[in-house]
């Protein structure tokens, strides 16, 4: 039953970090607001069709190899939400990202006597707040460096139903915080086409925290945009029995709706 449990809960782990951190860059053109004092803000939504690979280890088990694609976490998805921001003012900039998931699933038990079944729930949130400022401006582009927090936490609960363990659940999870630093940018290949992306590493509760992506975006007119790129995160947590050490990578896919 420990193996099986080991599977489950490892999986459905690993899954809640899939919906990880996106940043403004890769939409430079969302929705933007002038104010008569020379501030510039910022909002978009993404997709990230992200797979997952790593070792992840929960209730003092050892960590299980995961490898999944991003259809097999969609499976389990049960609710997803992000949201990212930004305030520019001349060169200086703020930006915040926050993500929550939840992945839920369940199986049966061999034999069936301890339990009939066991039902798996994560929730994980990440957050990153940074601020930059403009080592490079143009009217064709930017190049920034920045530096932040990342705040990562993640909850699992193991339910189990029928046989001697029939109603017991039990829950783990951990919180920790990685400062982060990097650079991100954008530059325009013509009005109505522009590449943008970033490079962030950091640590502090992580090992290694670590963020990469590269886009293409295009303007179809003052209202809407669309991007698309590639994006790669890793992220090496261990404390207590708890191991979280994952990458995600996949395709992003936005549509940009300005106001």
């Amino acid at each position: 039953m420990a193996s099986t449990l080991a599977c489950v809960g490892g999986f459905l782990l690993a899954d809640g970090a899939k919906a990880a951190d996106m940043y403004s860059p890769v939409t430079p053109e969302t929705q933007q607001v002038v104010t008569e004092q020379g501030w510039t803000f910022s909002v978009a939504p993404y997709l990230w069709a992200a797979g997952l690979s790593g070792d992840v280890g929960q209730f003092g088990l050892p960590p299980i190899e995961v490898d999944a694609s991003f259809s097999d976490i969609f499976d389990h998805l049960d609710f997803g939400a992000m949201a990212i921001g930004e305030a520019r003012y001349d060169r200086y900039s703020i930006f915040g990202d926050i993500m929550y998931t939840k992945i839920s699933g369940s199986t049966g038990t061999p034999r069936g006597i301890l339990a009939s079944s066991v039902e798996v729930s994560t929730e994980t949130f990440a957050g990153l707040i940074g601020a930059g400022y403009a080592l490079l401006e143009d009217s064709s582009g930017r190049l920034e460096v920045v530096g932040g927090v990342r705040v990562w936490s993640v909850d699992t609960e193991v339910s189990f139903s029928g046989g001697i363990l029939d109603g017991v659940s039990r829950s783990d999870g951990a919180t920790w915080v990685d400062g982060m630093a990097g650079l991100r940018g954008n530059y325009a290949i013509t009005p109505e086409i522009y590449l943008t992306g970033w490079g962030l590493v950091g640590a502090g509760g992580a090992d290694i925290d670590w963020d990469v992506a590269g886009a293409i975006g295009y303007r179809f007119n003052d209202k809407i945009s669309a991007v698309a790129g590639y994006r790669a995160l890793g992220v090496d947590y261990s404390d207590d029995g708890f191991v979280f050490d994952v990458v995600q990578q996949g395709p992003i896919l936005g549509m940009v709706v300005r106001f």
